[in-house]
């Protein structure tokens, strides 16, 4: 029996049938179109900040395998790079190669996770952040502290995750007249367009200098004149340290507080005084009181 040619009507009423038998089912259940390859191109994210840290709804996002692997030839700054989870993929090795030639923190994490995250739904296996702002060198640091005629002062943070937290951070650090600041590469926001926001600008004028080892870090600037002191409640009270000379202010993570091993690396440990019932400050805060106690000190006349 020879099947009867449906008529345009009675086609385009059995696609809307397909397509709404396909919305009670999961999504590995429903029929997809092949897949286009299409390039796509930075743009800016929107909707609440996603868990993921450095990952907030302002910031900008490359999508794709061309895409993401012309960023990267291109010498655009990566903040971070997120996977899929075991790819074996040839673009997508080209693209893991590149990343770690470029000292780009990669995250390897599953389909849906992409899914979730992919503002044009053709991630095809990668999403990049990109750096709002390009990473300073060391070497700039310690240049600003030589054109001022100052000992440097700069502050070392240890795995600060909140992108508020870094962007008030390097307001005070800027106001306060600090020479820089260093932050790691691994678990640590970057230098974001929600960090830029909440800095007020000062990202504009504050060098960040991201590295990938901080206790390795704090070493190398010893050799090179500088000393440490750490924030922590129990610490020494600032008040009778001596926090003058070329010194380092480290700030650990938000509830963590400072690594053991970069701990290890300060010479000093310094306590906020409290009078309150609670006991602890956030890190930016905890940031600014020291920073100004370092100021106050180096205000003083020299003694002898």
């Amino acid at each position: 029996m020879m099947k009867r040619k449906l008529s345009v009507k009675e086609y385009a009423r059995k696609q809307q049938e397909s397509r709404s038998g396909d919305r009670g089912k999961k999504p590995a259940e429903r029929k997809r179109p092949a897949e286009k390859k299409v390039d796509t191109i930075p743009r800016p994210m929107e909707g609440p900040e996603e868990k993921d840290i450095g990952i907030g709804g302002n910031e900008s996002r490359i999508e794709g395998r061309n895409a993401v692997t012309e960023a990267f030839r291109a010498g655009k700054t990566v903040d971070r790079l997120y996977l899929l989870d075991g790819s074996e993929d040839g673009t997508l090795l080209t693209i893991r190669r590149l990343a770690a030639k470029a000292g780009t923190p990669i995250r390897f994490v599953n389909r849906e996770r992409l899914d979730q995250m992919s503002e044009t739904g053709k991630h095809q296996g990668v999403i990049a952040v990109l750096a709002a702002y390009h990473y300073a060198e060391m070497e700039d640091l310690f240049a600003r502290a030589a054109e001022r005629g100052e000992d440097p002062f700069f502050i070392l943070l240890d795995g600060i995750e909140d992108p508020h937290n870094l962007g008030a951070i390097l307001r005070t650090a800027n106001v306060c007249g600090a020479h820089g600041v260093i932050i790691p590469k691994d678990r640590a926001v970057g230098l974001t367009a929600t960090v830029a926001k909440a800095s007020a600008g000062a990202i504009n004028y504050t060098p960040v200098v991201r590295v990938t080892n901080m206790a390795r870090t704090m070493e190398e600037l010893r050799e090179k004149g500088l000393w440490f002191v750490c924030a922590d409640m129990d610490g020494t009270p600032m008040t009778e340290l001596s926090l003058r000379g070329p010194i380092g202010l480290v700030i650990g993570a938000e509830g963590e507080g400072v690594s053991r091993l970069v701990r290890e690396k300060c010479d000093m440990v310094a306590g906020i005084p409290q009078k309150g019932e609670i006991n602890s400050l956030n890190a930016s805060v905890a940031m600014a009181v020291l920073s100004y106690e370092i100021v106050r000190q180096r205000a003083l006349p020299a003694k002898g």
